[in-house]
């Protein structure tokens, strides 16, 4: 396995440079990453030079609208699918209530909507509206004492009448990756679709869609180095097949059926950036051509196993302490799919524990992190909330030391 070169990516960042931040140790990723300087070159030069309106009869326009169109075909083709089933949006938020419109339009009443309580409320909340409209819903229950969502619990729920299953990729709270291409084949045993919200896993690697299988696939690019949009992958039957969300005259355009406000065209141009970042990491560690999606899924690899190394010391850290209760797998490793995304159960107001860590130069988040029915589930005061600690492949050894230190001394 290659080595994960640190110093030249976080080079790549801005933010490391920043004299303000110097001393400070970024731990609530998962609320949002740093972003690269990739990202944000694109996003000054469209401001600066094409910020009118696309696709239009000038230059300026013309270079804007083609900027656009290469975010879209590029990250399509890092995700390993066609460039007209990458939708962009406001938000993974906005994007999730736009299908759950689309599918209420399209589903029949009595049909039956799998969600969980192992989401974050975006890519559940919004299902579970649907009953309101005559559907019913089916709640796949975690595991409340390794917080993991069971494939024996959801073939108990899954039949003929299930015409839509949602659920997470990973957690934003447990951390743990859930095996979603054996959940897509069960789904898809039944006839039902998939829609699966990866926000919290794409930090830590882009998805072989493709391969995965899954009908719907959410991101948001502010967590994967990029600008603040949601993306959305739905593929091509299933968006021909759902009820246009867009102006009418837009019915007939498969990349604005779904996507019923104006799109941000900065933004939308500016996320080539990460496509940009990630080439960068690979021609800087590799030598071989390679396709868009092998180039991807090597760089991720990179991620991961430093991700993997520099989680490790942290877990065995809090396994050792009485004061805190890790929530999910603790566990380490390939098989364990654990991610660097830990919550801590810190048995007092979580906030308090963030402000002390805050004065350390250790930037956490305290909350529910919109996940007020896992963090029940697992047995937390949810007023109380929970001391998130996230990290990304960027993140040093040197900065998880610091972080272990400023634990000690707060908890």
């Amino acid at each position: 396995m290659t080595a994960l070169d640190a110093d030249f990516l976080r080079s790549q960042f801005p933010a490391f440079a920043e004299a303000s931040l110097q001393g400070h140790a970024f731990f609530e990723n998962a609320g949002g990453s740093y972003t690269c300087g990739q990202v944000i070159d694109r996003l000054h030069r469209f401001y600066t030079q094409r910020k009118v309106q696309p696709y239009g009869n000038y230059a300026a326009s013309q270079l804007g609208g083609a900027e656009m169109d290469e975010a879209r075909s590029r990250l399509a083709a890092m995700l390993n699918v066609e460039s007209d089933e990458l939708h962009f949006g406001p938000s993974t938020s906005q994007n999730t209530y736009v299908l759950a419109h689309a599918f209420a339009e399209t589903l029949s009443t009595g049909d039956v909507v799998i969600v969980t309580d192992q989401d974050h409320e975006a890519n559940s909340g919004a299902w579970r509206r649907l009953e309101a409209r005559g559907m019913q819903i089916r709640e796949w229950h975690i595991n409340r004492e390794t917080g993991q969502l069971e494939t024996e619990t959801l073939a108990g729920l899954l039949d003929e009448s299930v015409k839509l299953v949602c659920f997470p990729h990973c957690s934003n709270i447990i951390g743990q990756e859930n095996p979603v291409a054996d959940i897509v084949k069960m789904a898809q045993a039944v006839g039902a679709v998939t829609c699966v919200d990866g926000v919290s896993m794409a930090p830590h690697g882009f998805a072989d869609v493709g391969t995965l299988g899954a009908d719907i696939y959410m991101f948001s690019s502010y967590k994967t180095y990029g600008p603040h949009q949601g993306i959305m992958v739905v593929r091509r039957a299933l968006t021909d097949r759902l009820a246009n969300q867009a102006h009418f005259f837009n019915a007939g355009y498969r990349t604005k059926r779904l996507t019923p406000a104006g799109p941000d065209h900065a933004q939308i141009a500016a996320c080539a950036g990460m496509a940009d970042y990630v080439d960068a990491l690979y021609d800087h560690h590799f030598d071989e051509a390679a396709s868009p999606a092998a180039r991807t899924a090597a760089v991720t690899a990179m991620k991961r196993a430093h991700e993997i190394e520099t989680l490790t010391p942290l877990l065995d850290f809090l396994a050792d302490r009485d004061d805190v209760r890790i929530l999910g797998n603790a566990g380490i490793g390939n098989d364990a799919r654990r991610v660097p995304t830990v919550a801590l159960d810190t048995k007092k107001p979580a906030e308090g524990v963030a402000d002390a860590l805050a004065t350390h130069g250790i930037m956490a988040g305290a909350g529910d992190f919109y996940a007020l029915r896992t963090i029940g589930a697992m047995g937390c005061d949810k007023d109380a909330g929970v001391l998130r600690l996230s990290f990304v492949h960027y993140t040093t050894d040197a900065e998880v030391a610091k972080l272990m230190t400023a634990l000690d001394a707060t908890l």
